[in-house]
């Protein structure tokens, strides 16, 4: 390879560019594969832990920004995305810390968004998971769905304050380990 090919393969390559860049290529994009681009080369950025809280809680900022702004994908791509919008929220919560005044980074607004995207309670999916075999597949993938959709919630119930809210959340956890 020549410094040529090794210099244009840098300028190609999103995980290379700064913040500005990159943030104004994820307002432009409306491609999927160019905002997931933009989505993991931005959570990368945001788990380097040489660099400062702020600069990383900027950079998880840019990766839900492209991972909020990704074309639908219908129900499966719907719930990958809040999937990934949970993990990273909740892991900046964990690693940097909360911020009561940005719901983005606020454990019981992110507790709320959790239940707002549950469509069974624990205890009708803890039913239907008994004989999951059994179901029909679209039932099989909601309780999928739901396992996915509440697999951040054992490391963010330590970030909640006790009440209706954590109280909700708790019967996930035992609820989640009997999911297909």
């Amino acid at each position: 390879m020549n410094a040529g090919s090794d210099r244009r393969s840098a300028q190609d390559d999103p995980s290379t560019w700064p913040s500005e860049r990159l943030q104004a290529f994820a307002a432009d994009a409306r491609d999927r594969s160019q905002l997931e681009s933009v989505r993991v080369a931005a959570q990368q950025h945001a788990y380097d832990a040489s660099q400062p809280h702020d600069v990383r809680r900027h950079w998880a900022a840019l990766s839900l920004l492209a991972n909020r702004r990704m074309p639908g994908g219908g129900a499966e791509g719907s719930a990958r995305a809040l999937q990934h919008d949970f993990m990273l929220r909740t892991w900046v919560i964990e690693h940097l810390g909360p911020e009561d005044d940005d719901s983005d980074w606020n454990a019981e607004a992110l507790a709320a968004d959790t239940l707002a995207a549950l469509a069974l309670s624990p205890s009708e999916a803890a039913t239907l998971a008994t004989d999951w075999r059994e179901l029909p597949l679209e039932q099989i993938r909601e309780l999928r769905r739901h396992k996915n959709l509440t697999a951040h919630l054992d490391r963010l119930i330590g970030h909640l304050r006790p009440g209706p809210t954590s109280d909700r959340l708790l019967p996930w956890i035992e609820a989640r380990a009997l999911l297909p």
